[in-house]
């Protein structure tokens, strides 16, 4: 018992010894030291306040929006829309002022090979005005030449004036794009199609068409 008493009472002098000597040790600075601290931070000014006022940022000045660029309408052309209604087996004919007249027998004859074709039989005048319309656009874009559009007879139309028939032959005079057009032979549908020939598209090199 009295044994344990004195370890005990050793081993806590040992430690109050260690906290004593961890407590009081300190690094003095020499003369030296100290006019290398006072060189390296400058000169001092004491801050008369502890409060840190925050200014707001300036305003950016005002910007105009962006206006969404608008489309040209493609059907820009001004042409006579006076055109004399079609029946059933009457033929589509068309070329651009300034274009040989046998372009026209070329083009029904498919010297320009077919490079599309879309199938609006059955559309609603507006259904196919925008897929007509968006047709040529996608053709011209990807360098098509010539196109095929199938629009049908129209023999359920009153006063057998086809619809769609009439309208085309409207839109592709109006089309700044379209070059010339026509019925297409028989066997590709005959009064019931066209063959349309189309400018080039300028990424695709500047061709003469006055040539054709």
């Amino acid at each position: 018992m009295h044994t344990t008493l004195k370890r005990y009472k050793i081993d806590h002098i040992s430690k109050k010894t260690v906290l004593k000597s961890a407590t009081v040790t300190k690094k003095t600075l020499t003369e030296q030291d100290s006019v290398l601290f006072r060189q390296s931070i400058g000169k001092v000014r004491s801050v008369k306040s502890d409060k840190l006022v925050l200014k707001p940022d300036k305003k950016p000045s005002p910007r105009p929006k962006s206006q969404p660029v608008e489309e040209p309408d493609p059907l820009d052309n001004s042409v006579d829309l006076n055109v004399e209604k079609l029946s059933q087996e009457d033929k589509l004919s068309f070329l651009a002022p300034g274009l040989q007249k046998n372009v026209l027998r070329k083009l029904r004859k498919g010297y320009f090979g077919l490079d599309g074709q879309i199938d609006l039989h059955g559309l609603t005048s507006s259904e196919a005005k925008r897929q007509f319309i968006s047709f040529l656009q996608s053709s011209i874009e990807n360098g098509c030449r010539c196109v095929h559009i199938i629009h049908g007879k129209g023999y359920g139309s009153e006063n057998y004036h086809p619809v769609l028939k009439n309208d085309l032959n409207i839109w592709l005079r109006q089309h700044k794009d379209v070059l010339a057009f026509c019925s297409t032979p028989p066997r590709e549908g005959g009064t019931g199609a066209v063959f349309v020939l189309l400018k080039l598209s300028e990424k695709y090199g500047e061709q003469d068409d006055a040539e054709y």
